[in-house]
C-alpha cells in the first residue's frame, strides 16, 4: 500500500479526536475468525452437489456485470465522495494490513445494511440507511466489519446466498425446488449468520471501541433511539436469550429467514464482549497473533479435521429443529437425499459403500 494509505490512522477526522489505533502488520484471518464459522464453512464445503452449483454460478456471474451493476446505480466512495469513509475503508485497510483497499459503494436503500460481495475481488457496499444510522465511531466498526470479511475471504459464499436467494428467483433453470439447493441455501445462511461473529472481531480491531460497536449493533436491532437503549440491559437481553439452550440456535435459523431477526443483534453484542474481554483477545492487542506468512505451514486438512469434528459432534447433539427437518426431508429422498443429510451431519465417518462417489452428477 502506499505511504498515503497510511497517512489517517490516528488522525481523527470528522470531528473525532484524534486518538492513534494499534496496528497489525501481516495479521492473518485465522486470529479473529470464530470457531463457530470455520466449523459451518467445512460442512458447507462437503455438502453434496456444492462445487456443482458455486462452478455453474461462478461462470454465470462474471466478476465484470456485478461492478457495473454497482458502477451505474449506487455511489463509488472516493477522496471525491463520502470521503470521511473514504478515509474510513483506507484506515481500515491498514489496521489489518490488506493491501488492496476493496472498491467501496453506497447505495440508495433506507434499510441500514452493508455486504461483502464479489467471486474474484471483494467489494463492499454500504445503504444510504446504514450511514445516516450510525456516528463516526459507529461506522469505522462497520467499514472493519466488511473489511475482515475481505480479508477471510468470504465475499464469494456472501455472492452464492445472495444469488440463490434473491437473484435466482429470475434465472429459469436454476431448479429452486431441489433438495440438493435447498440444502446448500440452508448451510449457506447457517455459515453467514455465523461469519457475522467473525466479522464483528475484525470490526472491533479496527474501530478499537468496543462501546461503539455494541452502540452499531443496537441501532441496528432498535433504530435510532439510543437514548431509549442502555447497553447493560441490551446484554442482559441477549442472556436471557442464550439461556434457551440447544433451542437458541435453532431459532436464530428460523429467524434467519425472516428479512430481519433482531434478536441476532443481542447475541451477536454478547458475543462480541465475551471475546473483547478474553485473552485471545488481549493477545492480538499486544501484538501475539498468527501471521498471513504462517497461513501456508498450518495444515489445512488438519484444521478442516477439527472443525467438522466439532461441527459433526454440535449437529449430533442438537435438538435443533431444522436440523432435524432436513434430515427428515433428506432421508425420504433416496441416494441424493442421503448425500444431502451426511453433508450436514456424518461426513466425519466413511460414507456406506452403496453410496455414489462424491463426484458423480447429482440426481435431478
Amino acid at each position: 500500500m502506499s505511504d498515503d494509505g497510511h497517512a489517517h490512522n490516528g488522525h481523527g477526522d470528522g470531528g473525532v479526536p484524534s486518538r492513534q489505533r494499534r496496528r497489525f502488520p501481516g495479521i492473518s484471518s485465522r486470529a479473529y475468525e470464530h470457531p463457530a464459522d470455520r466449523s459451518a464453512l467445512v460442512a458447507l464445503r462437503k455438502l453434496s452437489g456444492f462445487d456443482t452449483v458455486f462452478k455453474a454460478l461462478s461462470g454465470l456471474l462474471p466478476e465484470r456485470s456485478l461492478r457495473l451493476l454497482f458502477l451505474s446505480d449506487s455511489v463509488r466512495v472516493s477522496d471525491q465522495q463520502f470521503a470521511h469513509l473514504n478515509d474510513m475503508l483506507r484506515d481500515a485497510c491498514y489496521i489489518l494490513d490488506l493491501e488492496k483497499v476493496p472498491p467501496m459503494y453506497v447505495t440508495q436503500d433506507p434499510q441500514p445494511n452493508a455486504m461483502c460481495i464479489g467471486l474474484d475481488e471483494p467489494i463492499i457496499v454500504v445503504s444510504t440507511g446504514l450511514v445516516e444510522l450510525l456516528d463516526e465511531e459507529e461506522m469505522r466498526a462497520v467499514v472493519g466489519h466488511e473489511v475482515g470479511h475481505a480479508l477471510s475471504g468470504h465475499s464469494v459464499y456472501r455472492t452464492i446466498l445472495l444469488f440463490l436467494t434473491s437473484l435466482a428467483l429470475r434465472v429459469a433453470w436454476i431448479p429452486l425446488g431441489n433438495l440438493a439447493i435447498m440444502a446448500i441455501v440452508t448451510a449457506l445462511r447457517e455459515w453467514f449468520r455465523k461469519s457475522e461473529l467473525s466479522a464483528d472481531r475484525a470490526g472491533l480491531l479496527v474501530g478499537q471501541d468496543l462501546r461503539a460497536s455494541m452502540r452499531g449493533l443496537m441501532k441496528i436491532a432498535g433504530g435510532n433511539h439510543l437514548h431509549e437503549m442502555n447497553v447493560d440491559a441490551f446484554l442482559q437481553q441477549a442472556e436471557e436469550y442464550e439461556s434457551g439452550g440447544d433451542l437458541r440456535d435453532s431459532v436464530l435459523k428460523i429467524l434467519n429467514v425472516l428479512p430481519r431477526s433482531h434478536p441476532f443483534t443481542t447475541v451477536r453484542a454478547a458475543e462480541l464482549k465475551k471475546w473483547a474481554e478474553s485473552r485471545d483477545h488481549q493477545r492480538i492487542m499486544d501484538g501475539h497473533y498468527p501471521r498471513r506468512s504462517e497461513d501456508k505451514d498450518t495444515s489445512v486438512s488438519d484444521s478442516f479435521r477439527e472443525s467438522a469434528a466439532h461441527y459433526a459432534d454440535h449437529v449430533k447433539s442438537s435438538k435443533d429443529p431444522l436440523m432435524k427437518l432436513v434430515s427428515d426431508l433428506a432421508g425420504g429422498a433416496g441416494d441424493l437425499g442421503g448425500r444431502v443429510r451426511r453433508g450436514f451431519d456424518g461426513f466425519t465417518s466413511p460414507p456406506p459403500p452403496k453410496t455414489p462417489p462424491q463426484d458423480a452428477p447429482d440426481a435431478e
